[in-house]
């Protein structure tokens, strides 16, 4: 079909090591509370890693089937409740949408990691026979996309999408085409990760991608943007949106809380881990985002960055935005809020789309904690506390390892 159609997000729902909802991880990422901590023992042992952002108090859904739930990892169970959260908050009661143009897109950089493992566990221990035989039906990417379809009973097109720490953007991004071209009306995104295991952590604390050092204080370890930073700071958790076009929302007498304007995304072509320091193909993507949104750099109010921490994928980061945004680009309000949440990498996109939603509705910018020392001098940082501030486009980066580049816009629903 042609045309384009208005796309909105009219549901969020968030389990995070912020908060356990929307509301409870909003207020902790906008108060600047950190949701870091120390790594319990049987997740760190001896290793360098020993802080993280654990999802925590985190209880099964009491509607969900014993029968069900033991054949999930705690990730996609909080990927479950996050979506029954997007979908309460979206006025959505029942299952109303048994028709094709309902779908689901399910974003992870890994998958159901503590499935394989517990398999892979148990093979080496007792033999092929005790191996579960669920592993085969659950321990896919794709899945929880396909028990949360029949949850809700989403007949359209169901699967799961996976770019590293790009992934919930660019899954946010296919939502907006499929609507906007008529290929669906309503598209449930679901962002989930969990590799806070040993075996994720010694990978990375070997690529020396995570940071290590903290002191005393583990909520100090997420740096980005600062002179000290190390490295980020893994964390677990799932997020989710409910997208559907404005038109459907206005016949349904619910209120968007914000508008997917537009989305852009590239690849670097350049090297498995690291950015391409000209960052000329991340700038492509946001400049490509702000094109398919119609709007020019100088409409954008606040950027709420991918800011992890490390050093060269901040860098890069600021070399895109000011390649994309021009001479103001020092001047728009920035945002780190891996600062607070950790990177929950596959996931991460859907929780800042959720976090900017909260942005435009309240018209407040979250901070960015720990920025003591700012790598770039001159630019505008949202520091150690919320800023109240006029904000009506922003804009969320999100990139990852494998040269991955994604960007979406966007914008307060009238």
């Amino acid at each position: 079909m042609n045309g384009r159609r208005s796309v909105v997000i009219t549901g969020v729902g968030a389990v995070t090591p912020s908060g356990l909802t929307v509301p409870a991880s909003w207020a902790s990422v906008r108060a600047g509370r950190s949701g870091i901590t120390r790594l319990p023992p049987e997740i760190s042992g001896s290793r360098p890693v020993q802080v993280g952002g654990v999802v925590r108090g985190f209880t099964t859904p009491v509607d969900l089937a014993a029968s069900l739930a033991r054949h999930l990892t705690p990730m996609q169970q909080w990927a479950i409740t996050a979506a029954d959260e997007a979908l309460a908050d979206a006025g959505v009661h029942g299952q109303p949408w048994q028709t094709d143009a309902a779908q689901v897109i399910v974003a992870t950089g890994s998958g159901p990691v503590a499935a394989t493992v517990h398999a892979a566990n148990a093979l080496r221990e007792h033999g092929p026979r005790r191996v579960p035989p669920g592993l085969t039906a659950y321990g896919t990417a794709d899945a929880i996309a396909g028990v949360l379809s029949r949850r809700y009973a989403f007949l359209g097109q169901t699967h799961a999408v996976a770019a590293a720490c790009a992934s919930g953007a660019v899954a946010i991004g296919e939502a907006l085409r499929r609507i906007r071209h008529g290929y669906a009306d309503t598209v449930l995104v679901v962002g989930m990760e969990d590799c806070l295991n040993p075996l994720h952590l010694a990978a990375h604390a070997n690529l020396r991608s995570v940071a290590t050092g903290f002191g005393d204080d583990p909520s100090s370890a997420s740096r980005p943007f600062d002179r000290a930073r190390t490295g980020f700071v893994m964390a677990q958790g799932a997020a989710a949106v409910l997208v559907e076009s404005a038109d459907a929302a206005r016949e349904r007498g619910i209120r968007p809380l914000a508008t997917i304007a537009g989305f852009g995304a590239t690849s670097d072509a350049h090297h498995a881990t690291a950015p391409d320091p000209a960052a000329a193909r991340a700038t492509r993507a946001i400049a490509a985002c702000l094109t398919d949104a119609d709007t020019d750099a100088a409409e954008v109010d606040h950027v709420n960055t991918h800011g992890t921490g490390t050093i060269l994928g901040d860098e890069a980061e600021l070399v895109a935005l000011t390649q994309a945004l021009g001479r103001r680009a020092s001047s728009v309000p920035l945002t780190a809020t891996k600062s607070t949440t950790g990177h929950l990498l596959g996931a991460a996109g859907v929780v800042e789309a959720v976090i900017v939603a909260m942005t435009l509705r309240d018209q407040v910018l979250p901070p960015t904690m720990n920025l003591s020392h700012p790598c770039a001098d001159d630019w505008d940082f949202v520091r150690d506390r919320e800023r109240p501030h006029p904000v009506r486009t922003v804009l969320s980066t999100s990139f990852g390892f494998g040269g991955h580049n994604a960007a979406l816009l966007l914008t307060a629903s009238e």
